[in-house]
């Protein structure tokens, strides 16, 4: 079942669910809620890249992907008012200004989704990984990609995507524990 925007809020107000920043008002659809583009890029390093041709990337039990990303990609911090321009079949790292809780006992999990009005553009934020799972906190990794004809220009704090919520079947015996799960201070 999908949570419609009045059961969002009820959520996030028994703590349920938790976004900081709370999200505006304006970011709520009937069911879902967006969510903004955070400053920090991860681009692809093509040098490295164009070094390693012949490479063949082995993505099992032993590959460690902090450690492939860390190596073949830069961080970087996008320009306020210049933006950051994405180019026809380019391919970049992004996260939600956002972070989310989905805490274990709430029996909610979510879905990341694109917006229509940058999909029309030709703008994905998720290869196919779109499945926020119960127990996940943190910031939303985004795989963004261009498959538009023209340039797209991210500016930090645009909204970028959608957060819908589905109900659970019950509690999950053990919460997400996967790579991407933050650290507790």
């Amino acid at each position: 079942m999908i949570l419609t925007d009045r059961e969002i809020q009820i959520f996030l107000d028994k703590r349920q669910i938790n976004i900081k920043p709370k999200p505006d008002p304006v970011r709520y659809s009937s069911t879902s809620v967006d969510l903004t583009l955070a400053k920090q890029l991860r681009v692809w390093s093509f040098d490295q890249i164009d070094k390693t041709r012949g490479e063949i990337i082995a993505p099992g039990p032993e590959f460690k992907y902090p450690e492939f990303r860390d190596k073949y990609t830069k961080s970087i911090n996008i320009p306020s008012i210049k933006g950051y321009v994405l180019a026809p079949e380019a391919f970049v790292l992004a996260w939600t200004h956002e972070t989310i809780e989905l805490p274990n006992h709430s029996r909610i999990a979510a879905r990341i989704e694109g917006k229509s009005s940058l999909a029309r553009l030709g703008l994905a934020v998720h290869v196919t990984a779109p499945t926020i799972h119960a127990g996940f906190e943190g910031p939303l990794q985004l795989e963004l990609y261009n498959h538009g004809p023209v340039s797209i220009r991210l500016t930090p704090g645009m909204p970028i995507c959608q957060l819908i919520f589905e109900m659970t079947l019950g509690t999950p015996a053990k919460g997400y524990s996967g790579i991407f799960l933050r650290q507790k201070k």
